[in-house]
């Protein structure tokens, strides 16, 4: 396969053409280092390398204008602004810098396609006063309306103005350049009569390139070489020979002179596959397998390229690419804005940009888990990082404040000042912060050696980014605030990249649908062939009208897309092997649809193509419960927690889920008490237990009065407060939701305490006997030869007109229900319908086995959302249904039972043939 290259450089050979002498002009710098390549290849002697740029560089140099930054145009642009704009309707950078950047790029249409300034804003301001006739007309205009208008009225002295001003400094934007460099097109033709300039590779050219070019070619100082093939060109409805048609039958040149090429390679044999992938990821993965296809079947990856249609793929595609994929080439660069230096500044600038002197505790968690930030913070081998998170949560801080991170910090203040300190109020010396930010990290990796080369050139061109914001801030002084200054940030991160080092020619070549211009591969594998991204698409980001743009010849979104299909197709002209992916599914911004150029493809039946949906292979993997043996070192943790004693809810925890008791008891693994930003049910239910026990533990023994509980309500809210205090921290219930759960709190035990009043007032005698009492009992096990034990805490034992009730609280809702069985069986089997009747037998057990009651006894549960019902006392049925005869009485019989239960559970726990089997939940 020849290239294109070569076919034009040994067509100047053949014509006696000293390529030396010759100035090569291309789309783009990256063709022109394979122009030299292939320059090496056609000559056979040692020549002088002939000058070789790109027509945006060509054209800086006849301007004599140098090209600034967009992200310095907009301070420039911002100063015309401030001139011409009166104070009280002016905006700030901040909101200016959105729609600047349109302007800016309508600024750019109009100096590249040469039209006259006044012409078009003088259409535009008309435009908007027709438009908007009946407001222009009226007498008492609001101050929107006449803002609106004169905005369109100062376009073209916002325009000449700024124009002027960076005339005066040498500078400009590109559509500026390309204006001047027409205005001092004859100067440059008078001072260089003998050199001869080469444009090879071009297509769609603004107004501003087709005028310099046809001056060049007039005055026999160029030649100019187009690559199209025949298909395209002689059909007249094909996008992508639209403006080489035009530039054929428009060009007074080509009337007298060769129009150089019309080729014809696309109709040569192509073999052309397109998998339709659900998904990026999916895309990227089948890129891999074609890869490692192509490598099978031609050991090299020589000649083939990547071209990637959504350039995020970059990553996933460098993720998926095989291990023996060989020498390789990135021309794109990689993001500066994907690594992980980026996000550290992100959730930096987040934390200060809306902060009121408070900082909400999971940024701070965020900022100092970074894995650029935790290393700060190891100091003398302890980790005050983790000193600070562990305090938040013990300490259930929702937000805080500087000072009080500096305390809880230590020796490790410095850091916290340049993390937390002196933001958002002075810019440069956030600035400033953030470039010692920088230096800091360096200066921890040079001590601890811990850095490599990649970390060290993210910190450089971090600092690189920094050094310009401080320039551009000083030099124009227009950012004021800390939301100005991120949206600026942005702007130049998303311009930066960082550069991968490879082999230029040689290997895989990966790279964007603009970097291949006037390059040829053989075998090339075009990615997101999507419709919104192979072609881009209907965008109209500009103040500029749809129809003003086609009086004007402006390009729109139809020139755009034929720009698209033009290098999609001078992709496809002389590869041999052809893959095309795209995305099935509808992401975000796509629908899923494959691009009109593949079905253009499928219609054309010019060449052998196989069209096939891709499915993932997803491995179908059996589930198992996982199951854990009782080795010997296992069994002597059991019998550890069998002496220290089993607990009622660590029973039913083993019936909920062998697995999860084994990881309480066993590994001693517990839940990590995270931050409640909302009171928890469980911390609720623990206020509303202490609350109560602090106001019955000192009537153990006593008959309860109505007196006793009417000097209980008027405490309600200073010991419900202080409860709240104690367990929830520093937590705040002085507002939002847990204001609510507060009150629902002292709600709770005021609605109690009217129980109880009700019952006294019934004539009911209520006698305390303990309150929140421990116990601890051993248990007769003979199959065992160790000690078991289980254990608990009773919330309350009374006695009620002379029947002893040992009563559980819940702050949850229970019925009556959930305290009632048939059979016994059930209740260590069924741990939703009967684990709070096995609660309260196991205190009933307990309490009668270590002789505090007495049998017969009532047991059961108060629940607050279920008040109205009182005491739910357990019972037990003769059978289901309504008509089921109830034993609300707890006797030596139903203890027998229980303890058989419980007996069985227990060695079933403690047998060490019987595994921990995890339960389906």
């Amino acid at each position: 396969m020849t290239t294109f290259i070569f076919d034009v450089l040994k067509d100047l050979q053949n014509n006696n053409a000293t390529l030396s002498n010759i100035t090569f002009i291309l789309p783009s710098k990256r063709a022109g280092l394979f122009l030299k390549s292939q320059l090496a290849q056609i000559t056979e002697e040692t020549i002088f390398s002939p000058e070789i740029i790109s027509i945006e560089a060509f054209v800086e140099d006849l301007s004599q204008l140098k090209k600034v930054t967009n992200t310095e145009l907009l301070f420039e642009f911002y100063n015309t602004y401030v001139q011409h704009t009166k104070k009280e309707t002016r905006d700030t950078f901040e909101p200016f810098s959105k729609w600047a950047q349109i302007l800016l790029q309508d600024f750019n249409e109009i100096d590249r396609y040469l039209i006259p300034q006044e012409r078009i804003f003088n259409y535009l301001s008309a435009i908007k006063e027709i438009e908007l006739f009946h407001w222009s007309q009226e007498e008492n205009q609001t101050d929107f309306i006449k803002n609106y208008l004169s905005f369109w009225n100062k376009l073209g002295s916002y325009y000449t103005n700024f124009t002027e001003q960076l005339l005066s400094k040498g500078i400009g934007y590109q559509g500026l350049i390309y204006r001047q460099a027409v205005e001092k097109l004859e100067t440059y033709i008078k001072n260089n009569v003998n050199k001869q300039h080469v444009f090879l590779g071009f297509n769609a050219l603004n107004t501003a390139e087709e005028t310099i070019i046809q001056a060049l070619l007039k005055r026999k100082l160029a030649k100019i070489y187009w690559d199209i093939d025949t298909v395209f060109i002689k059909n007249p409805l094909h996008d992508a020979a639209l403006f080489t048609r035009q530039h054929k039958t428009n060009w007074p040149y080509f009337t007298e002179n060769k129009f150089n090429w019309i080729t014809n390679n696309y109709s040569k044999s192509k073999n052309i596959s397109i998998y339709g992938v659900p998904k990026n990821i999916g895309q990227a993965k089948c890129i891999g397998s074609i890869l490692n296809k192509i490598k099978k079947e031609h050991q090299t990856l020589q000649n083939t390229a990547i071209v990637l249609g959504d350039e995020n793929l970059l990553i996933p595609v460098l993720n998926s690419l095989p291990e023996s994929i060989g020498p390789l080439n990135i021309t794109m660069g990689f993001p500066l804005k994907s690594i992980p230096l980026a996000s550290l500044f992100e959730i930096v600038f987040h934390i200060h940009k809306n902060t009121s002197g408070r900082f909400y505790y999971k940024d701070v968690i965020n900022l100092l888990s970074h894995q650029y930030i935790r290393p700060l913070f190891k100091i003398d081998d302890s980790d005050h990082a983790s000193k600070i998170i562990e305090t938040i949560d013990t300490n259930n801080i929702i937000y805080l404040t500087s000072e009080r991170l500096k305390q809880i910090a230590g020796s490790s203040n410095n850091y916290i000042d340049l993390l937390f300190s002196n933001w958002n109020k002075d810019i440069p010396k956030t600035l400033k912060n953030c470039q010692q930010l920088i230096l800091a990290i360096k200066n921890h990796f040079d001590k601890s050696k811990a850095s490599n080369l990649l970390s060290l050139e993210y910190l450089y061109r971090f600092n690189e980014l920094f050094n310009e914001l401080i320039r551009l801030n000083s030099k124009y002084e227009h950012i004021h605030d800390l939301n100005a200054l991120y949206s600026i940030y942005k702007e130049l991160l998303s311009s930066e990249t960082l550069d991968f080092q490879g082999e230029p020619l040689e290997g895989l070549q990966i790279m964007g649908m603009l970097e291949s211009r006037v390059l040829d591969f053989e075998t090339v594998i075009i990615a997101s062939v999507n419709e919104g991204i192979l072609p881009s698409g209907k965008t109209n980001n500009s103040f500029i009208p749809f129809d003003v743009k086609l009086e004007n010849k402006l390009p729109t979104y139809k020139e755009k897309d034929a720009v698209y299909t033009y290098h999609f197709y001078r992709l496809l002209q002389r590869a041999k092997n052809i893959y095309l992916t795209y995305n099935t599914e509808a992401d975000v911004l796509t629908a899923g649809e494959k691009s009109r150029f593949i079905t253009q493809l499928e219609l054309e039946g010019i060449h052998n193509i196989t069209h096939e949906i891709v499915t993932p292979q997803v491995p179908v993997i059996p589930s198992s419960l996982n199951t854990i043996n009782k080795t010997k070192a296992l069994h002597k943790e059991l019998i550890k927690v069998a002496e220290k004693g089993f607990s009622p809810s660590s029973l039913t925890n083993y019936m909920r889920n062998p697995i999860d008791f084994y990881y309480q008891k066993i590994l001693k693994i517990k839940e990590h008490d995270n931050v409640e930003e909302t009171v928890a049910a469980n911390t609720l239910g623990t206020v509303v237990h202490n609350t109560l026990e602090d106001f019955y533990k000192p009537l153990s023994d006593e008959f309860l009065t109505i007196e006793h509980v009417k000097n209980m309500k008027k405490d309600i809210s200073k010991t419900v407060k202080h409860h709240f205090k104690d367990i929830y921290k520093e937590g705040d219930i002085t507002k939002g939701k847990n204001l609510i759960i507060f009150e629902i709190a002292k709600r709770y035990v005021s609605n109690f305490l009217d129980l109880e009043i009700q019952d006294l007032k019934a004539g009911n005698q209520i006698k305390i006997i303990a309150i929140e009492t421990d116990n601890k009992v051993v248990i007769d096990l003979p199959e065992l030869d160790f000690p078991v034990r289980i254990t608990g805490k009773v919330d309350r034992v009374d006695e009620y007109n002379g029947i002893t009730r040992i009563i559980d609280y819940k702050t949850g809702r229970v019925d009556q229900n959930s305290v009632e069985i048939v059979n016994w069986g059930d209740i260590t089997t069924d741990y939703k319908k009967f684990s709070k009747s096995f609660q309260v037998l196991s205190y009933a057990y307990m309490m009668q086995l270590s002789g505090q009651i007495q049998l017969p006894v009532e047991a059961g549960i108060i629940s607050f959302k279920n008040l109205n019902q009182g005491v739910l006392k357990f019972a037990k049925k003769d059978r289901t249904g309504a008509y089921a005869k109830k034993d609300v009485l707890i006797t030596r019989d139903t203890l027998d039972n229980f303890e058989k239960e419980l007996k069985q559970l227990i060695l079933e726990i403690c047998n060490p043939n019987i595994p921990f089997i995890e339960k389906e939940v």
